[in-house]
């Protein structure tokens, strides 16, 4: 079973996905972009690079292609927890274009295979704001700044809802512990 860990920086998703996998000892956790040796290179081209919009989708394209072939796929059976997937690709990329073509193209990426359980981490402007600025330093997409974070989270939340995707909700202003219980109920629920 793949969980796709979703949400704008600075939710707590690896905090959580370190704790699940301290839970769950056979789980394989993962990342987008960068769960790949080719995703490595194509994370460094993204953050640290200037790139425009377009250039940017296609390297998380060919990330999110890469790593399906090499990790997710072949990991079907087992526990796969993955940092960040193809709900934030679409919501990160919706400023690039509409919604429906990135769903689209998505959908290319993975092989049509969208079948995940999703645990999307809400945030509210002050805690992003304080968690950021605890950062030594900012990538290319934190500098945009909160007020884009909070767009790409808008845009999250309604590619869960309109794709019908099975997800969680976590208010990330919650107690570590309080979080991790949810999740682990989400994922044992399936298991």
């Amino acid at each position: 079973m793949i969980v796709y860990f979703e949400g704008i920086d600075g939710v707590g998703k690896s905090t959580q996905i370190a704790l699940l996998k301290e839970q769950f000892k056979d789980a394989i956790a993962t990342c987008e972009p960068g769960g790949t040796e080719l995703g490595k290179k194509l994370r460094e081209m993204i953050f640290k690079g200037k790139i425009c919009s377009k250039t940017e989708l296609f390297l998380f394209l060919a990330d999110r292609a890469q790593h399906y072939a090499s990790v997710l796929a072949p990991n079907k059976n087992a526990l796969v927890l993955s940092d960040r997937g193809f709900v934030s690709g679409i919501a990160y990329g919706a400023d690039s274009a509409p919604i429906d073509e990135l769903v689209y193209l998505n959908k290319f990426a993975l092989n049509n295979d969208f079948e995940a359980k999703f645990v999307f981490f809400k945030a509210d402007e002050k805690l992003i704001h304080e968690r950021l600025m605890k950062r030594a330093n900012s990538d290319s997409i934190e500098k945009r700044g909160i007020e884009y974070l909070m767009r790409v989270q808008d845009y999250m939340e309604i590619v869960l809802k309109d794709l019908e995707l099975n997800y969680i909700e976590i208010n990330a202003n919650d107690e570590i512990s309080a979080i991790n219980a949810k999740i682990v109920d989400f994922i044992k629920a399936d298991l």
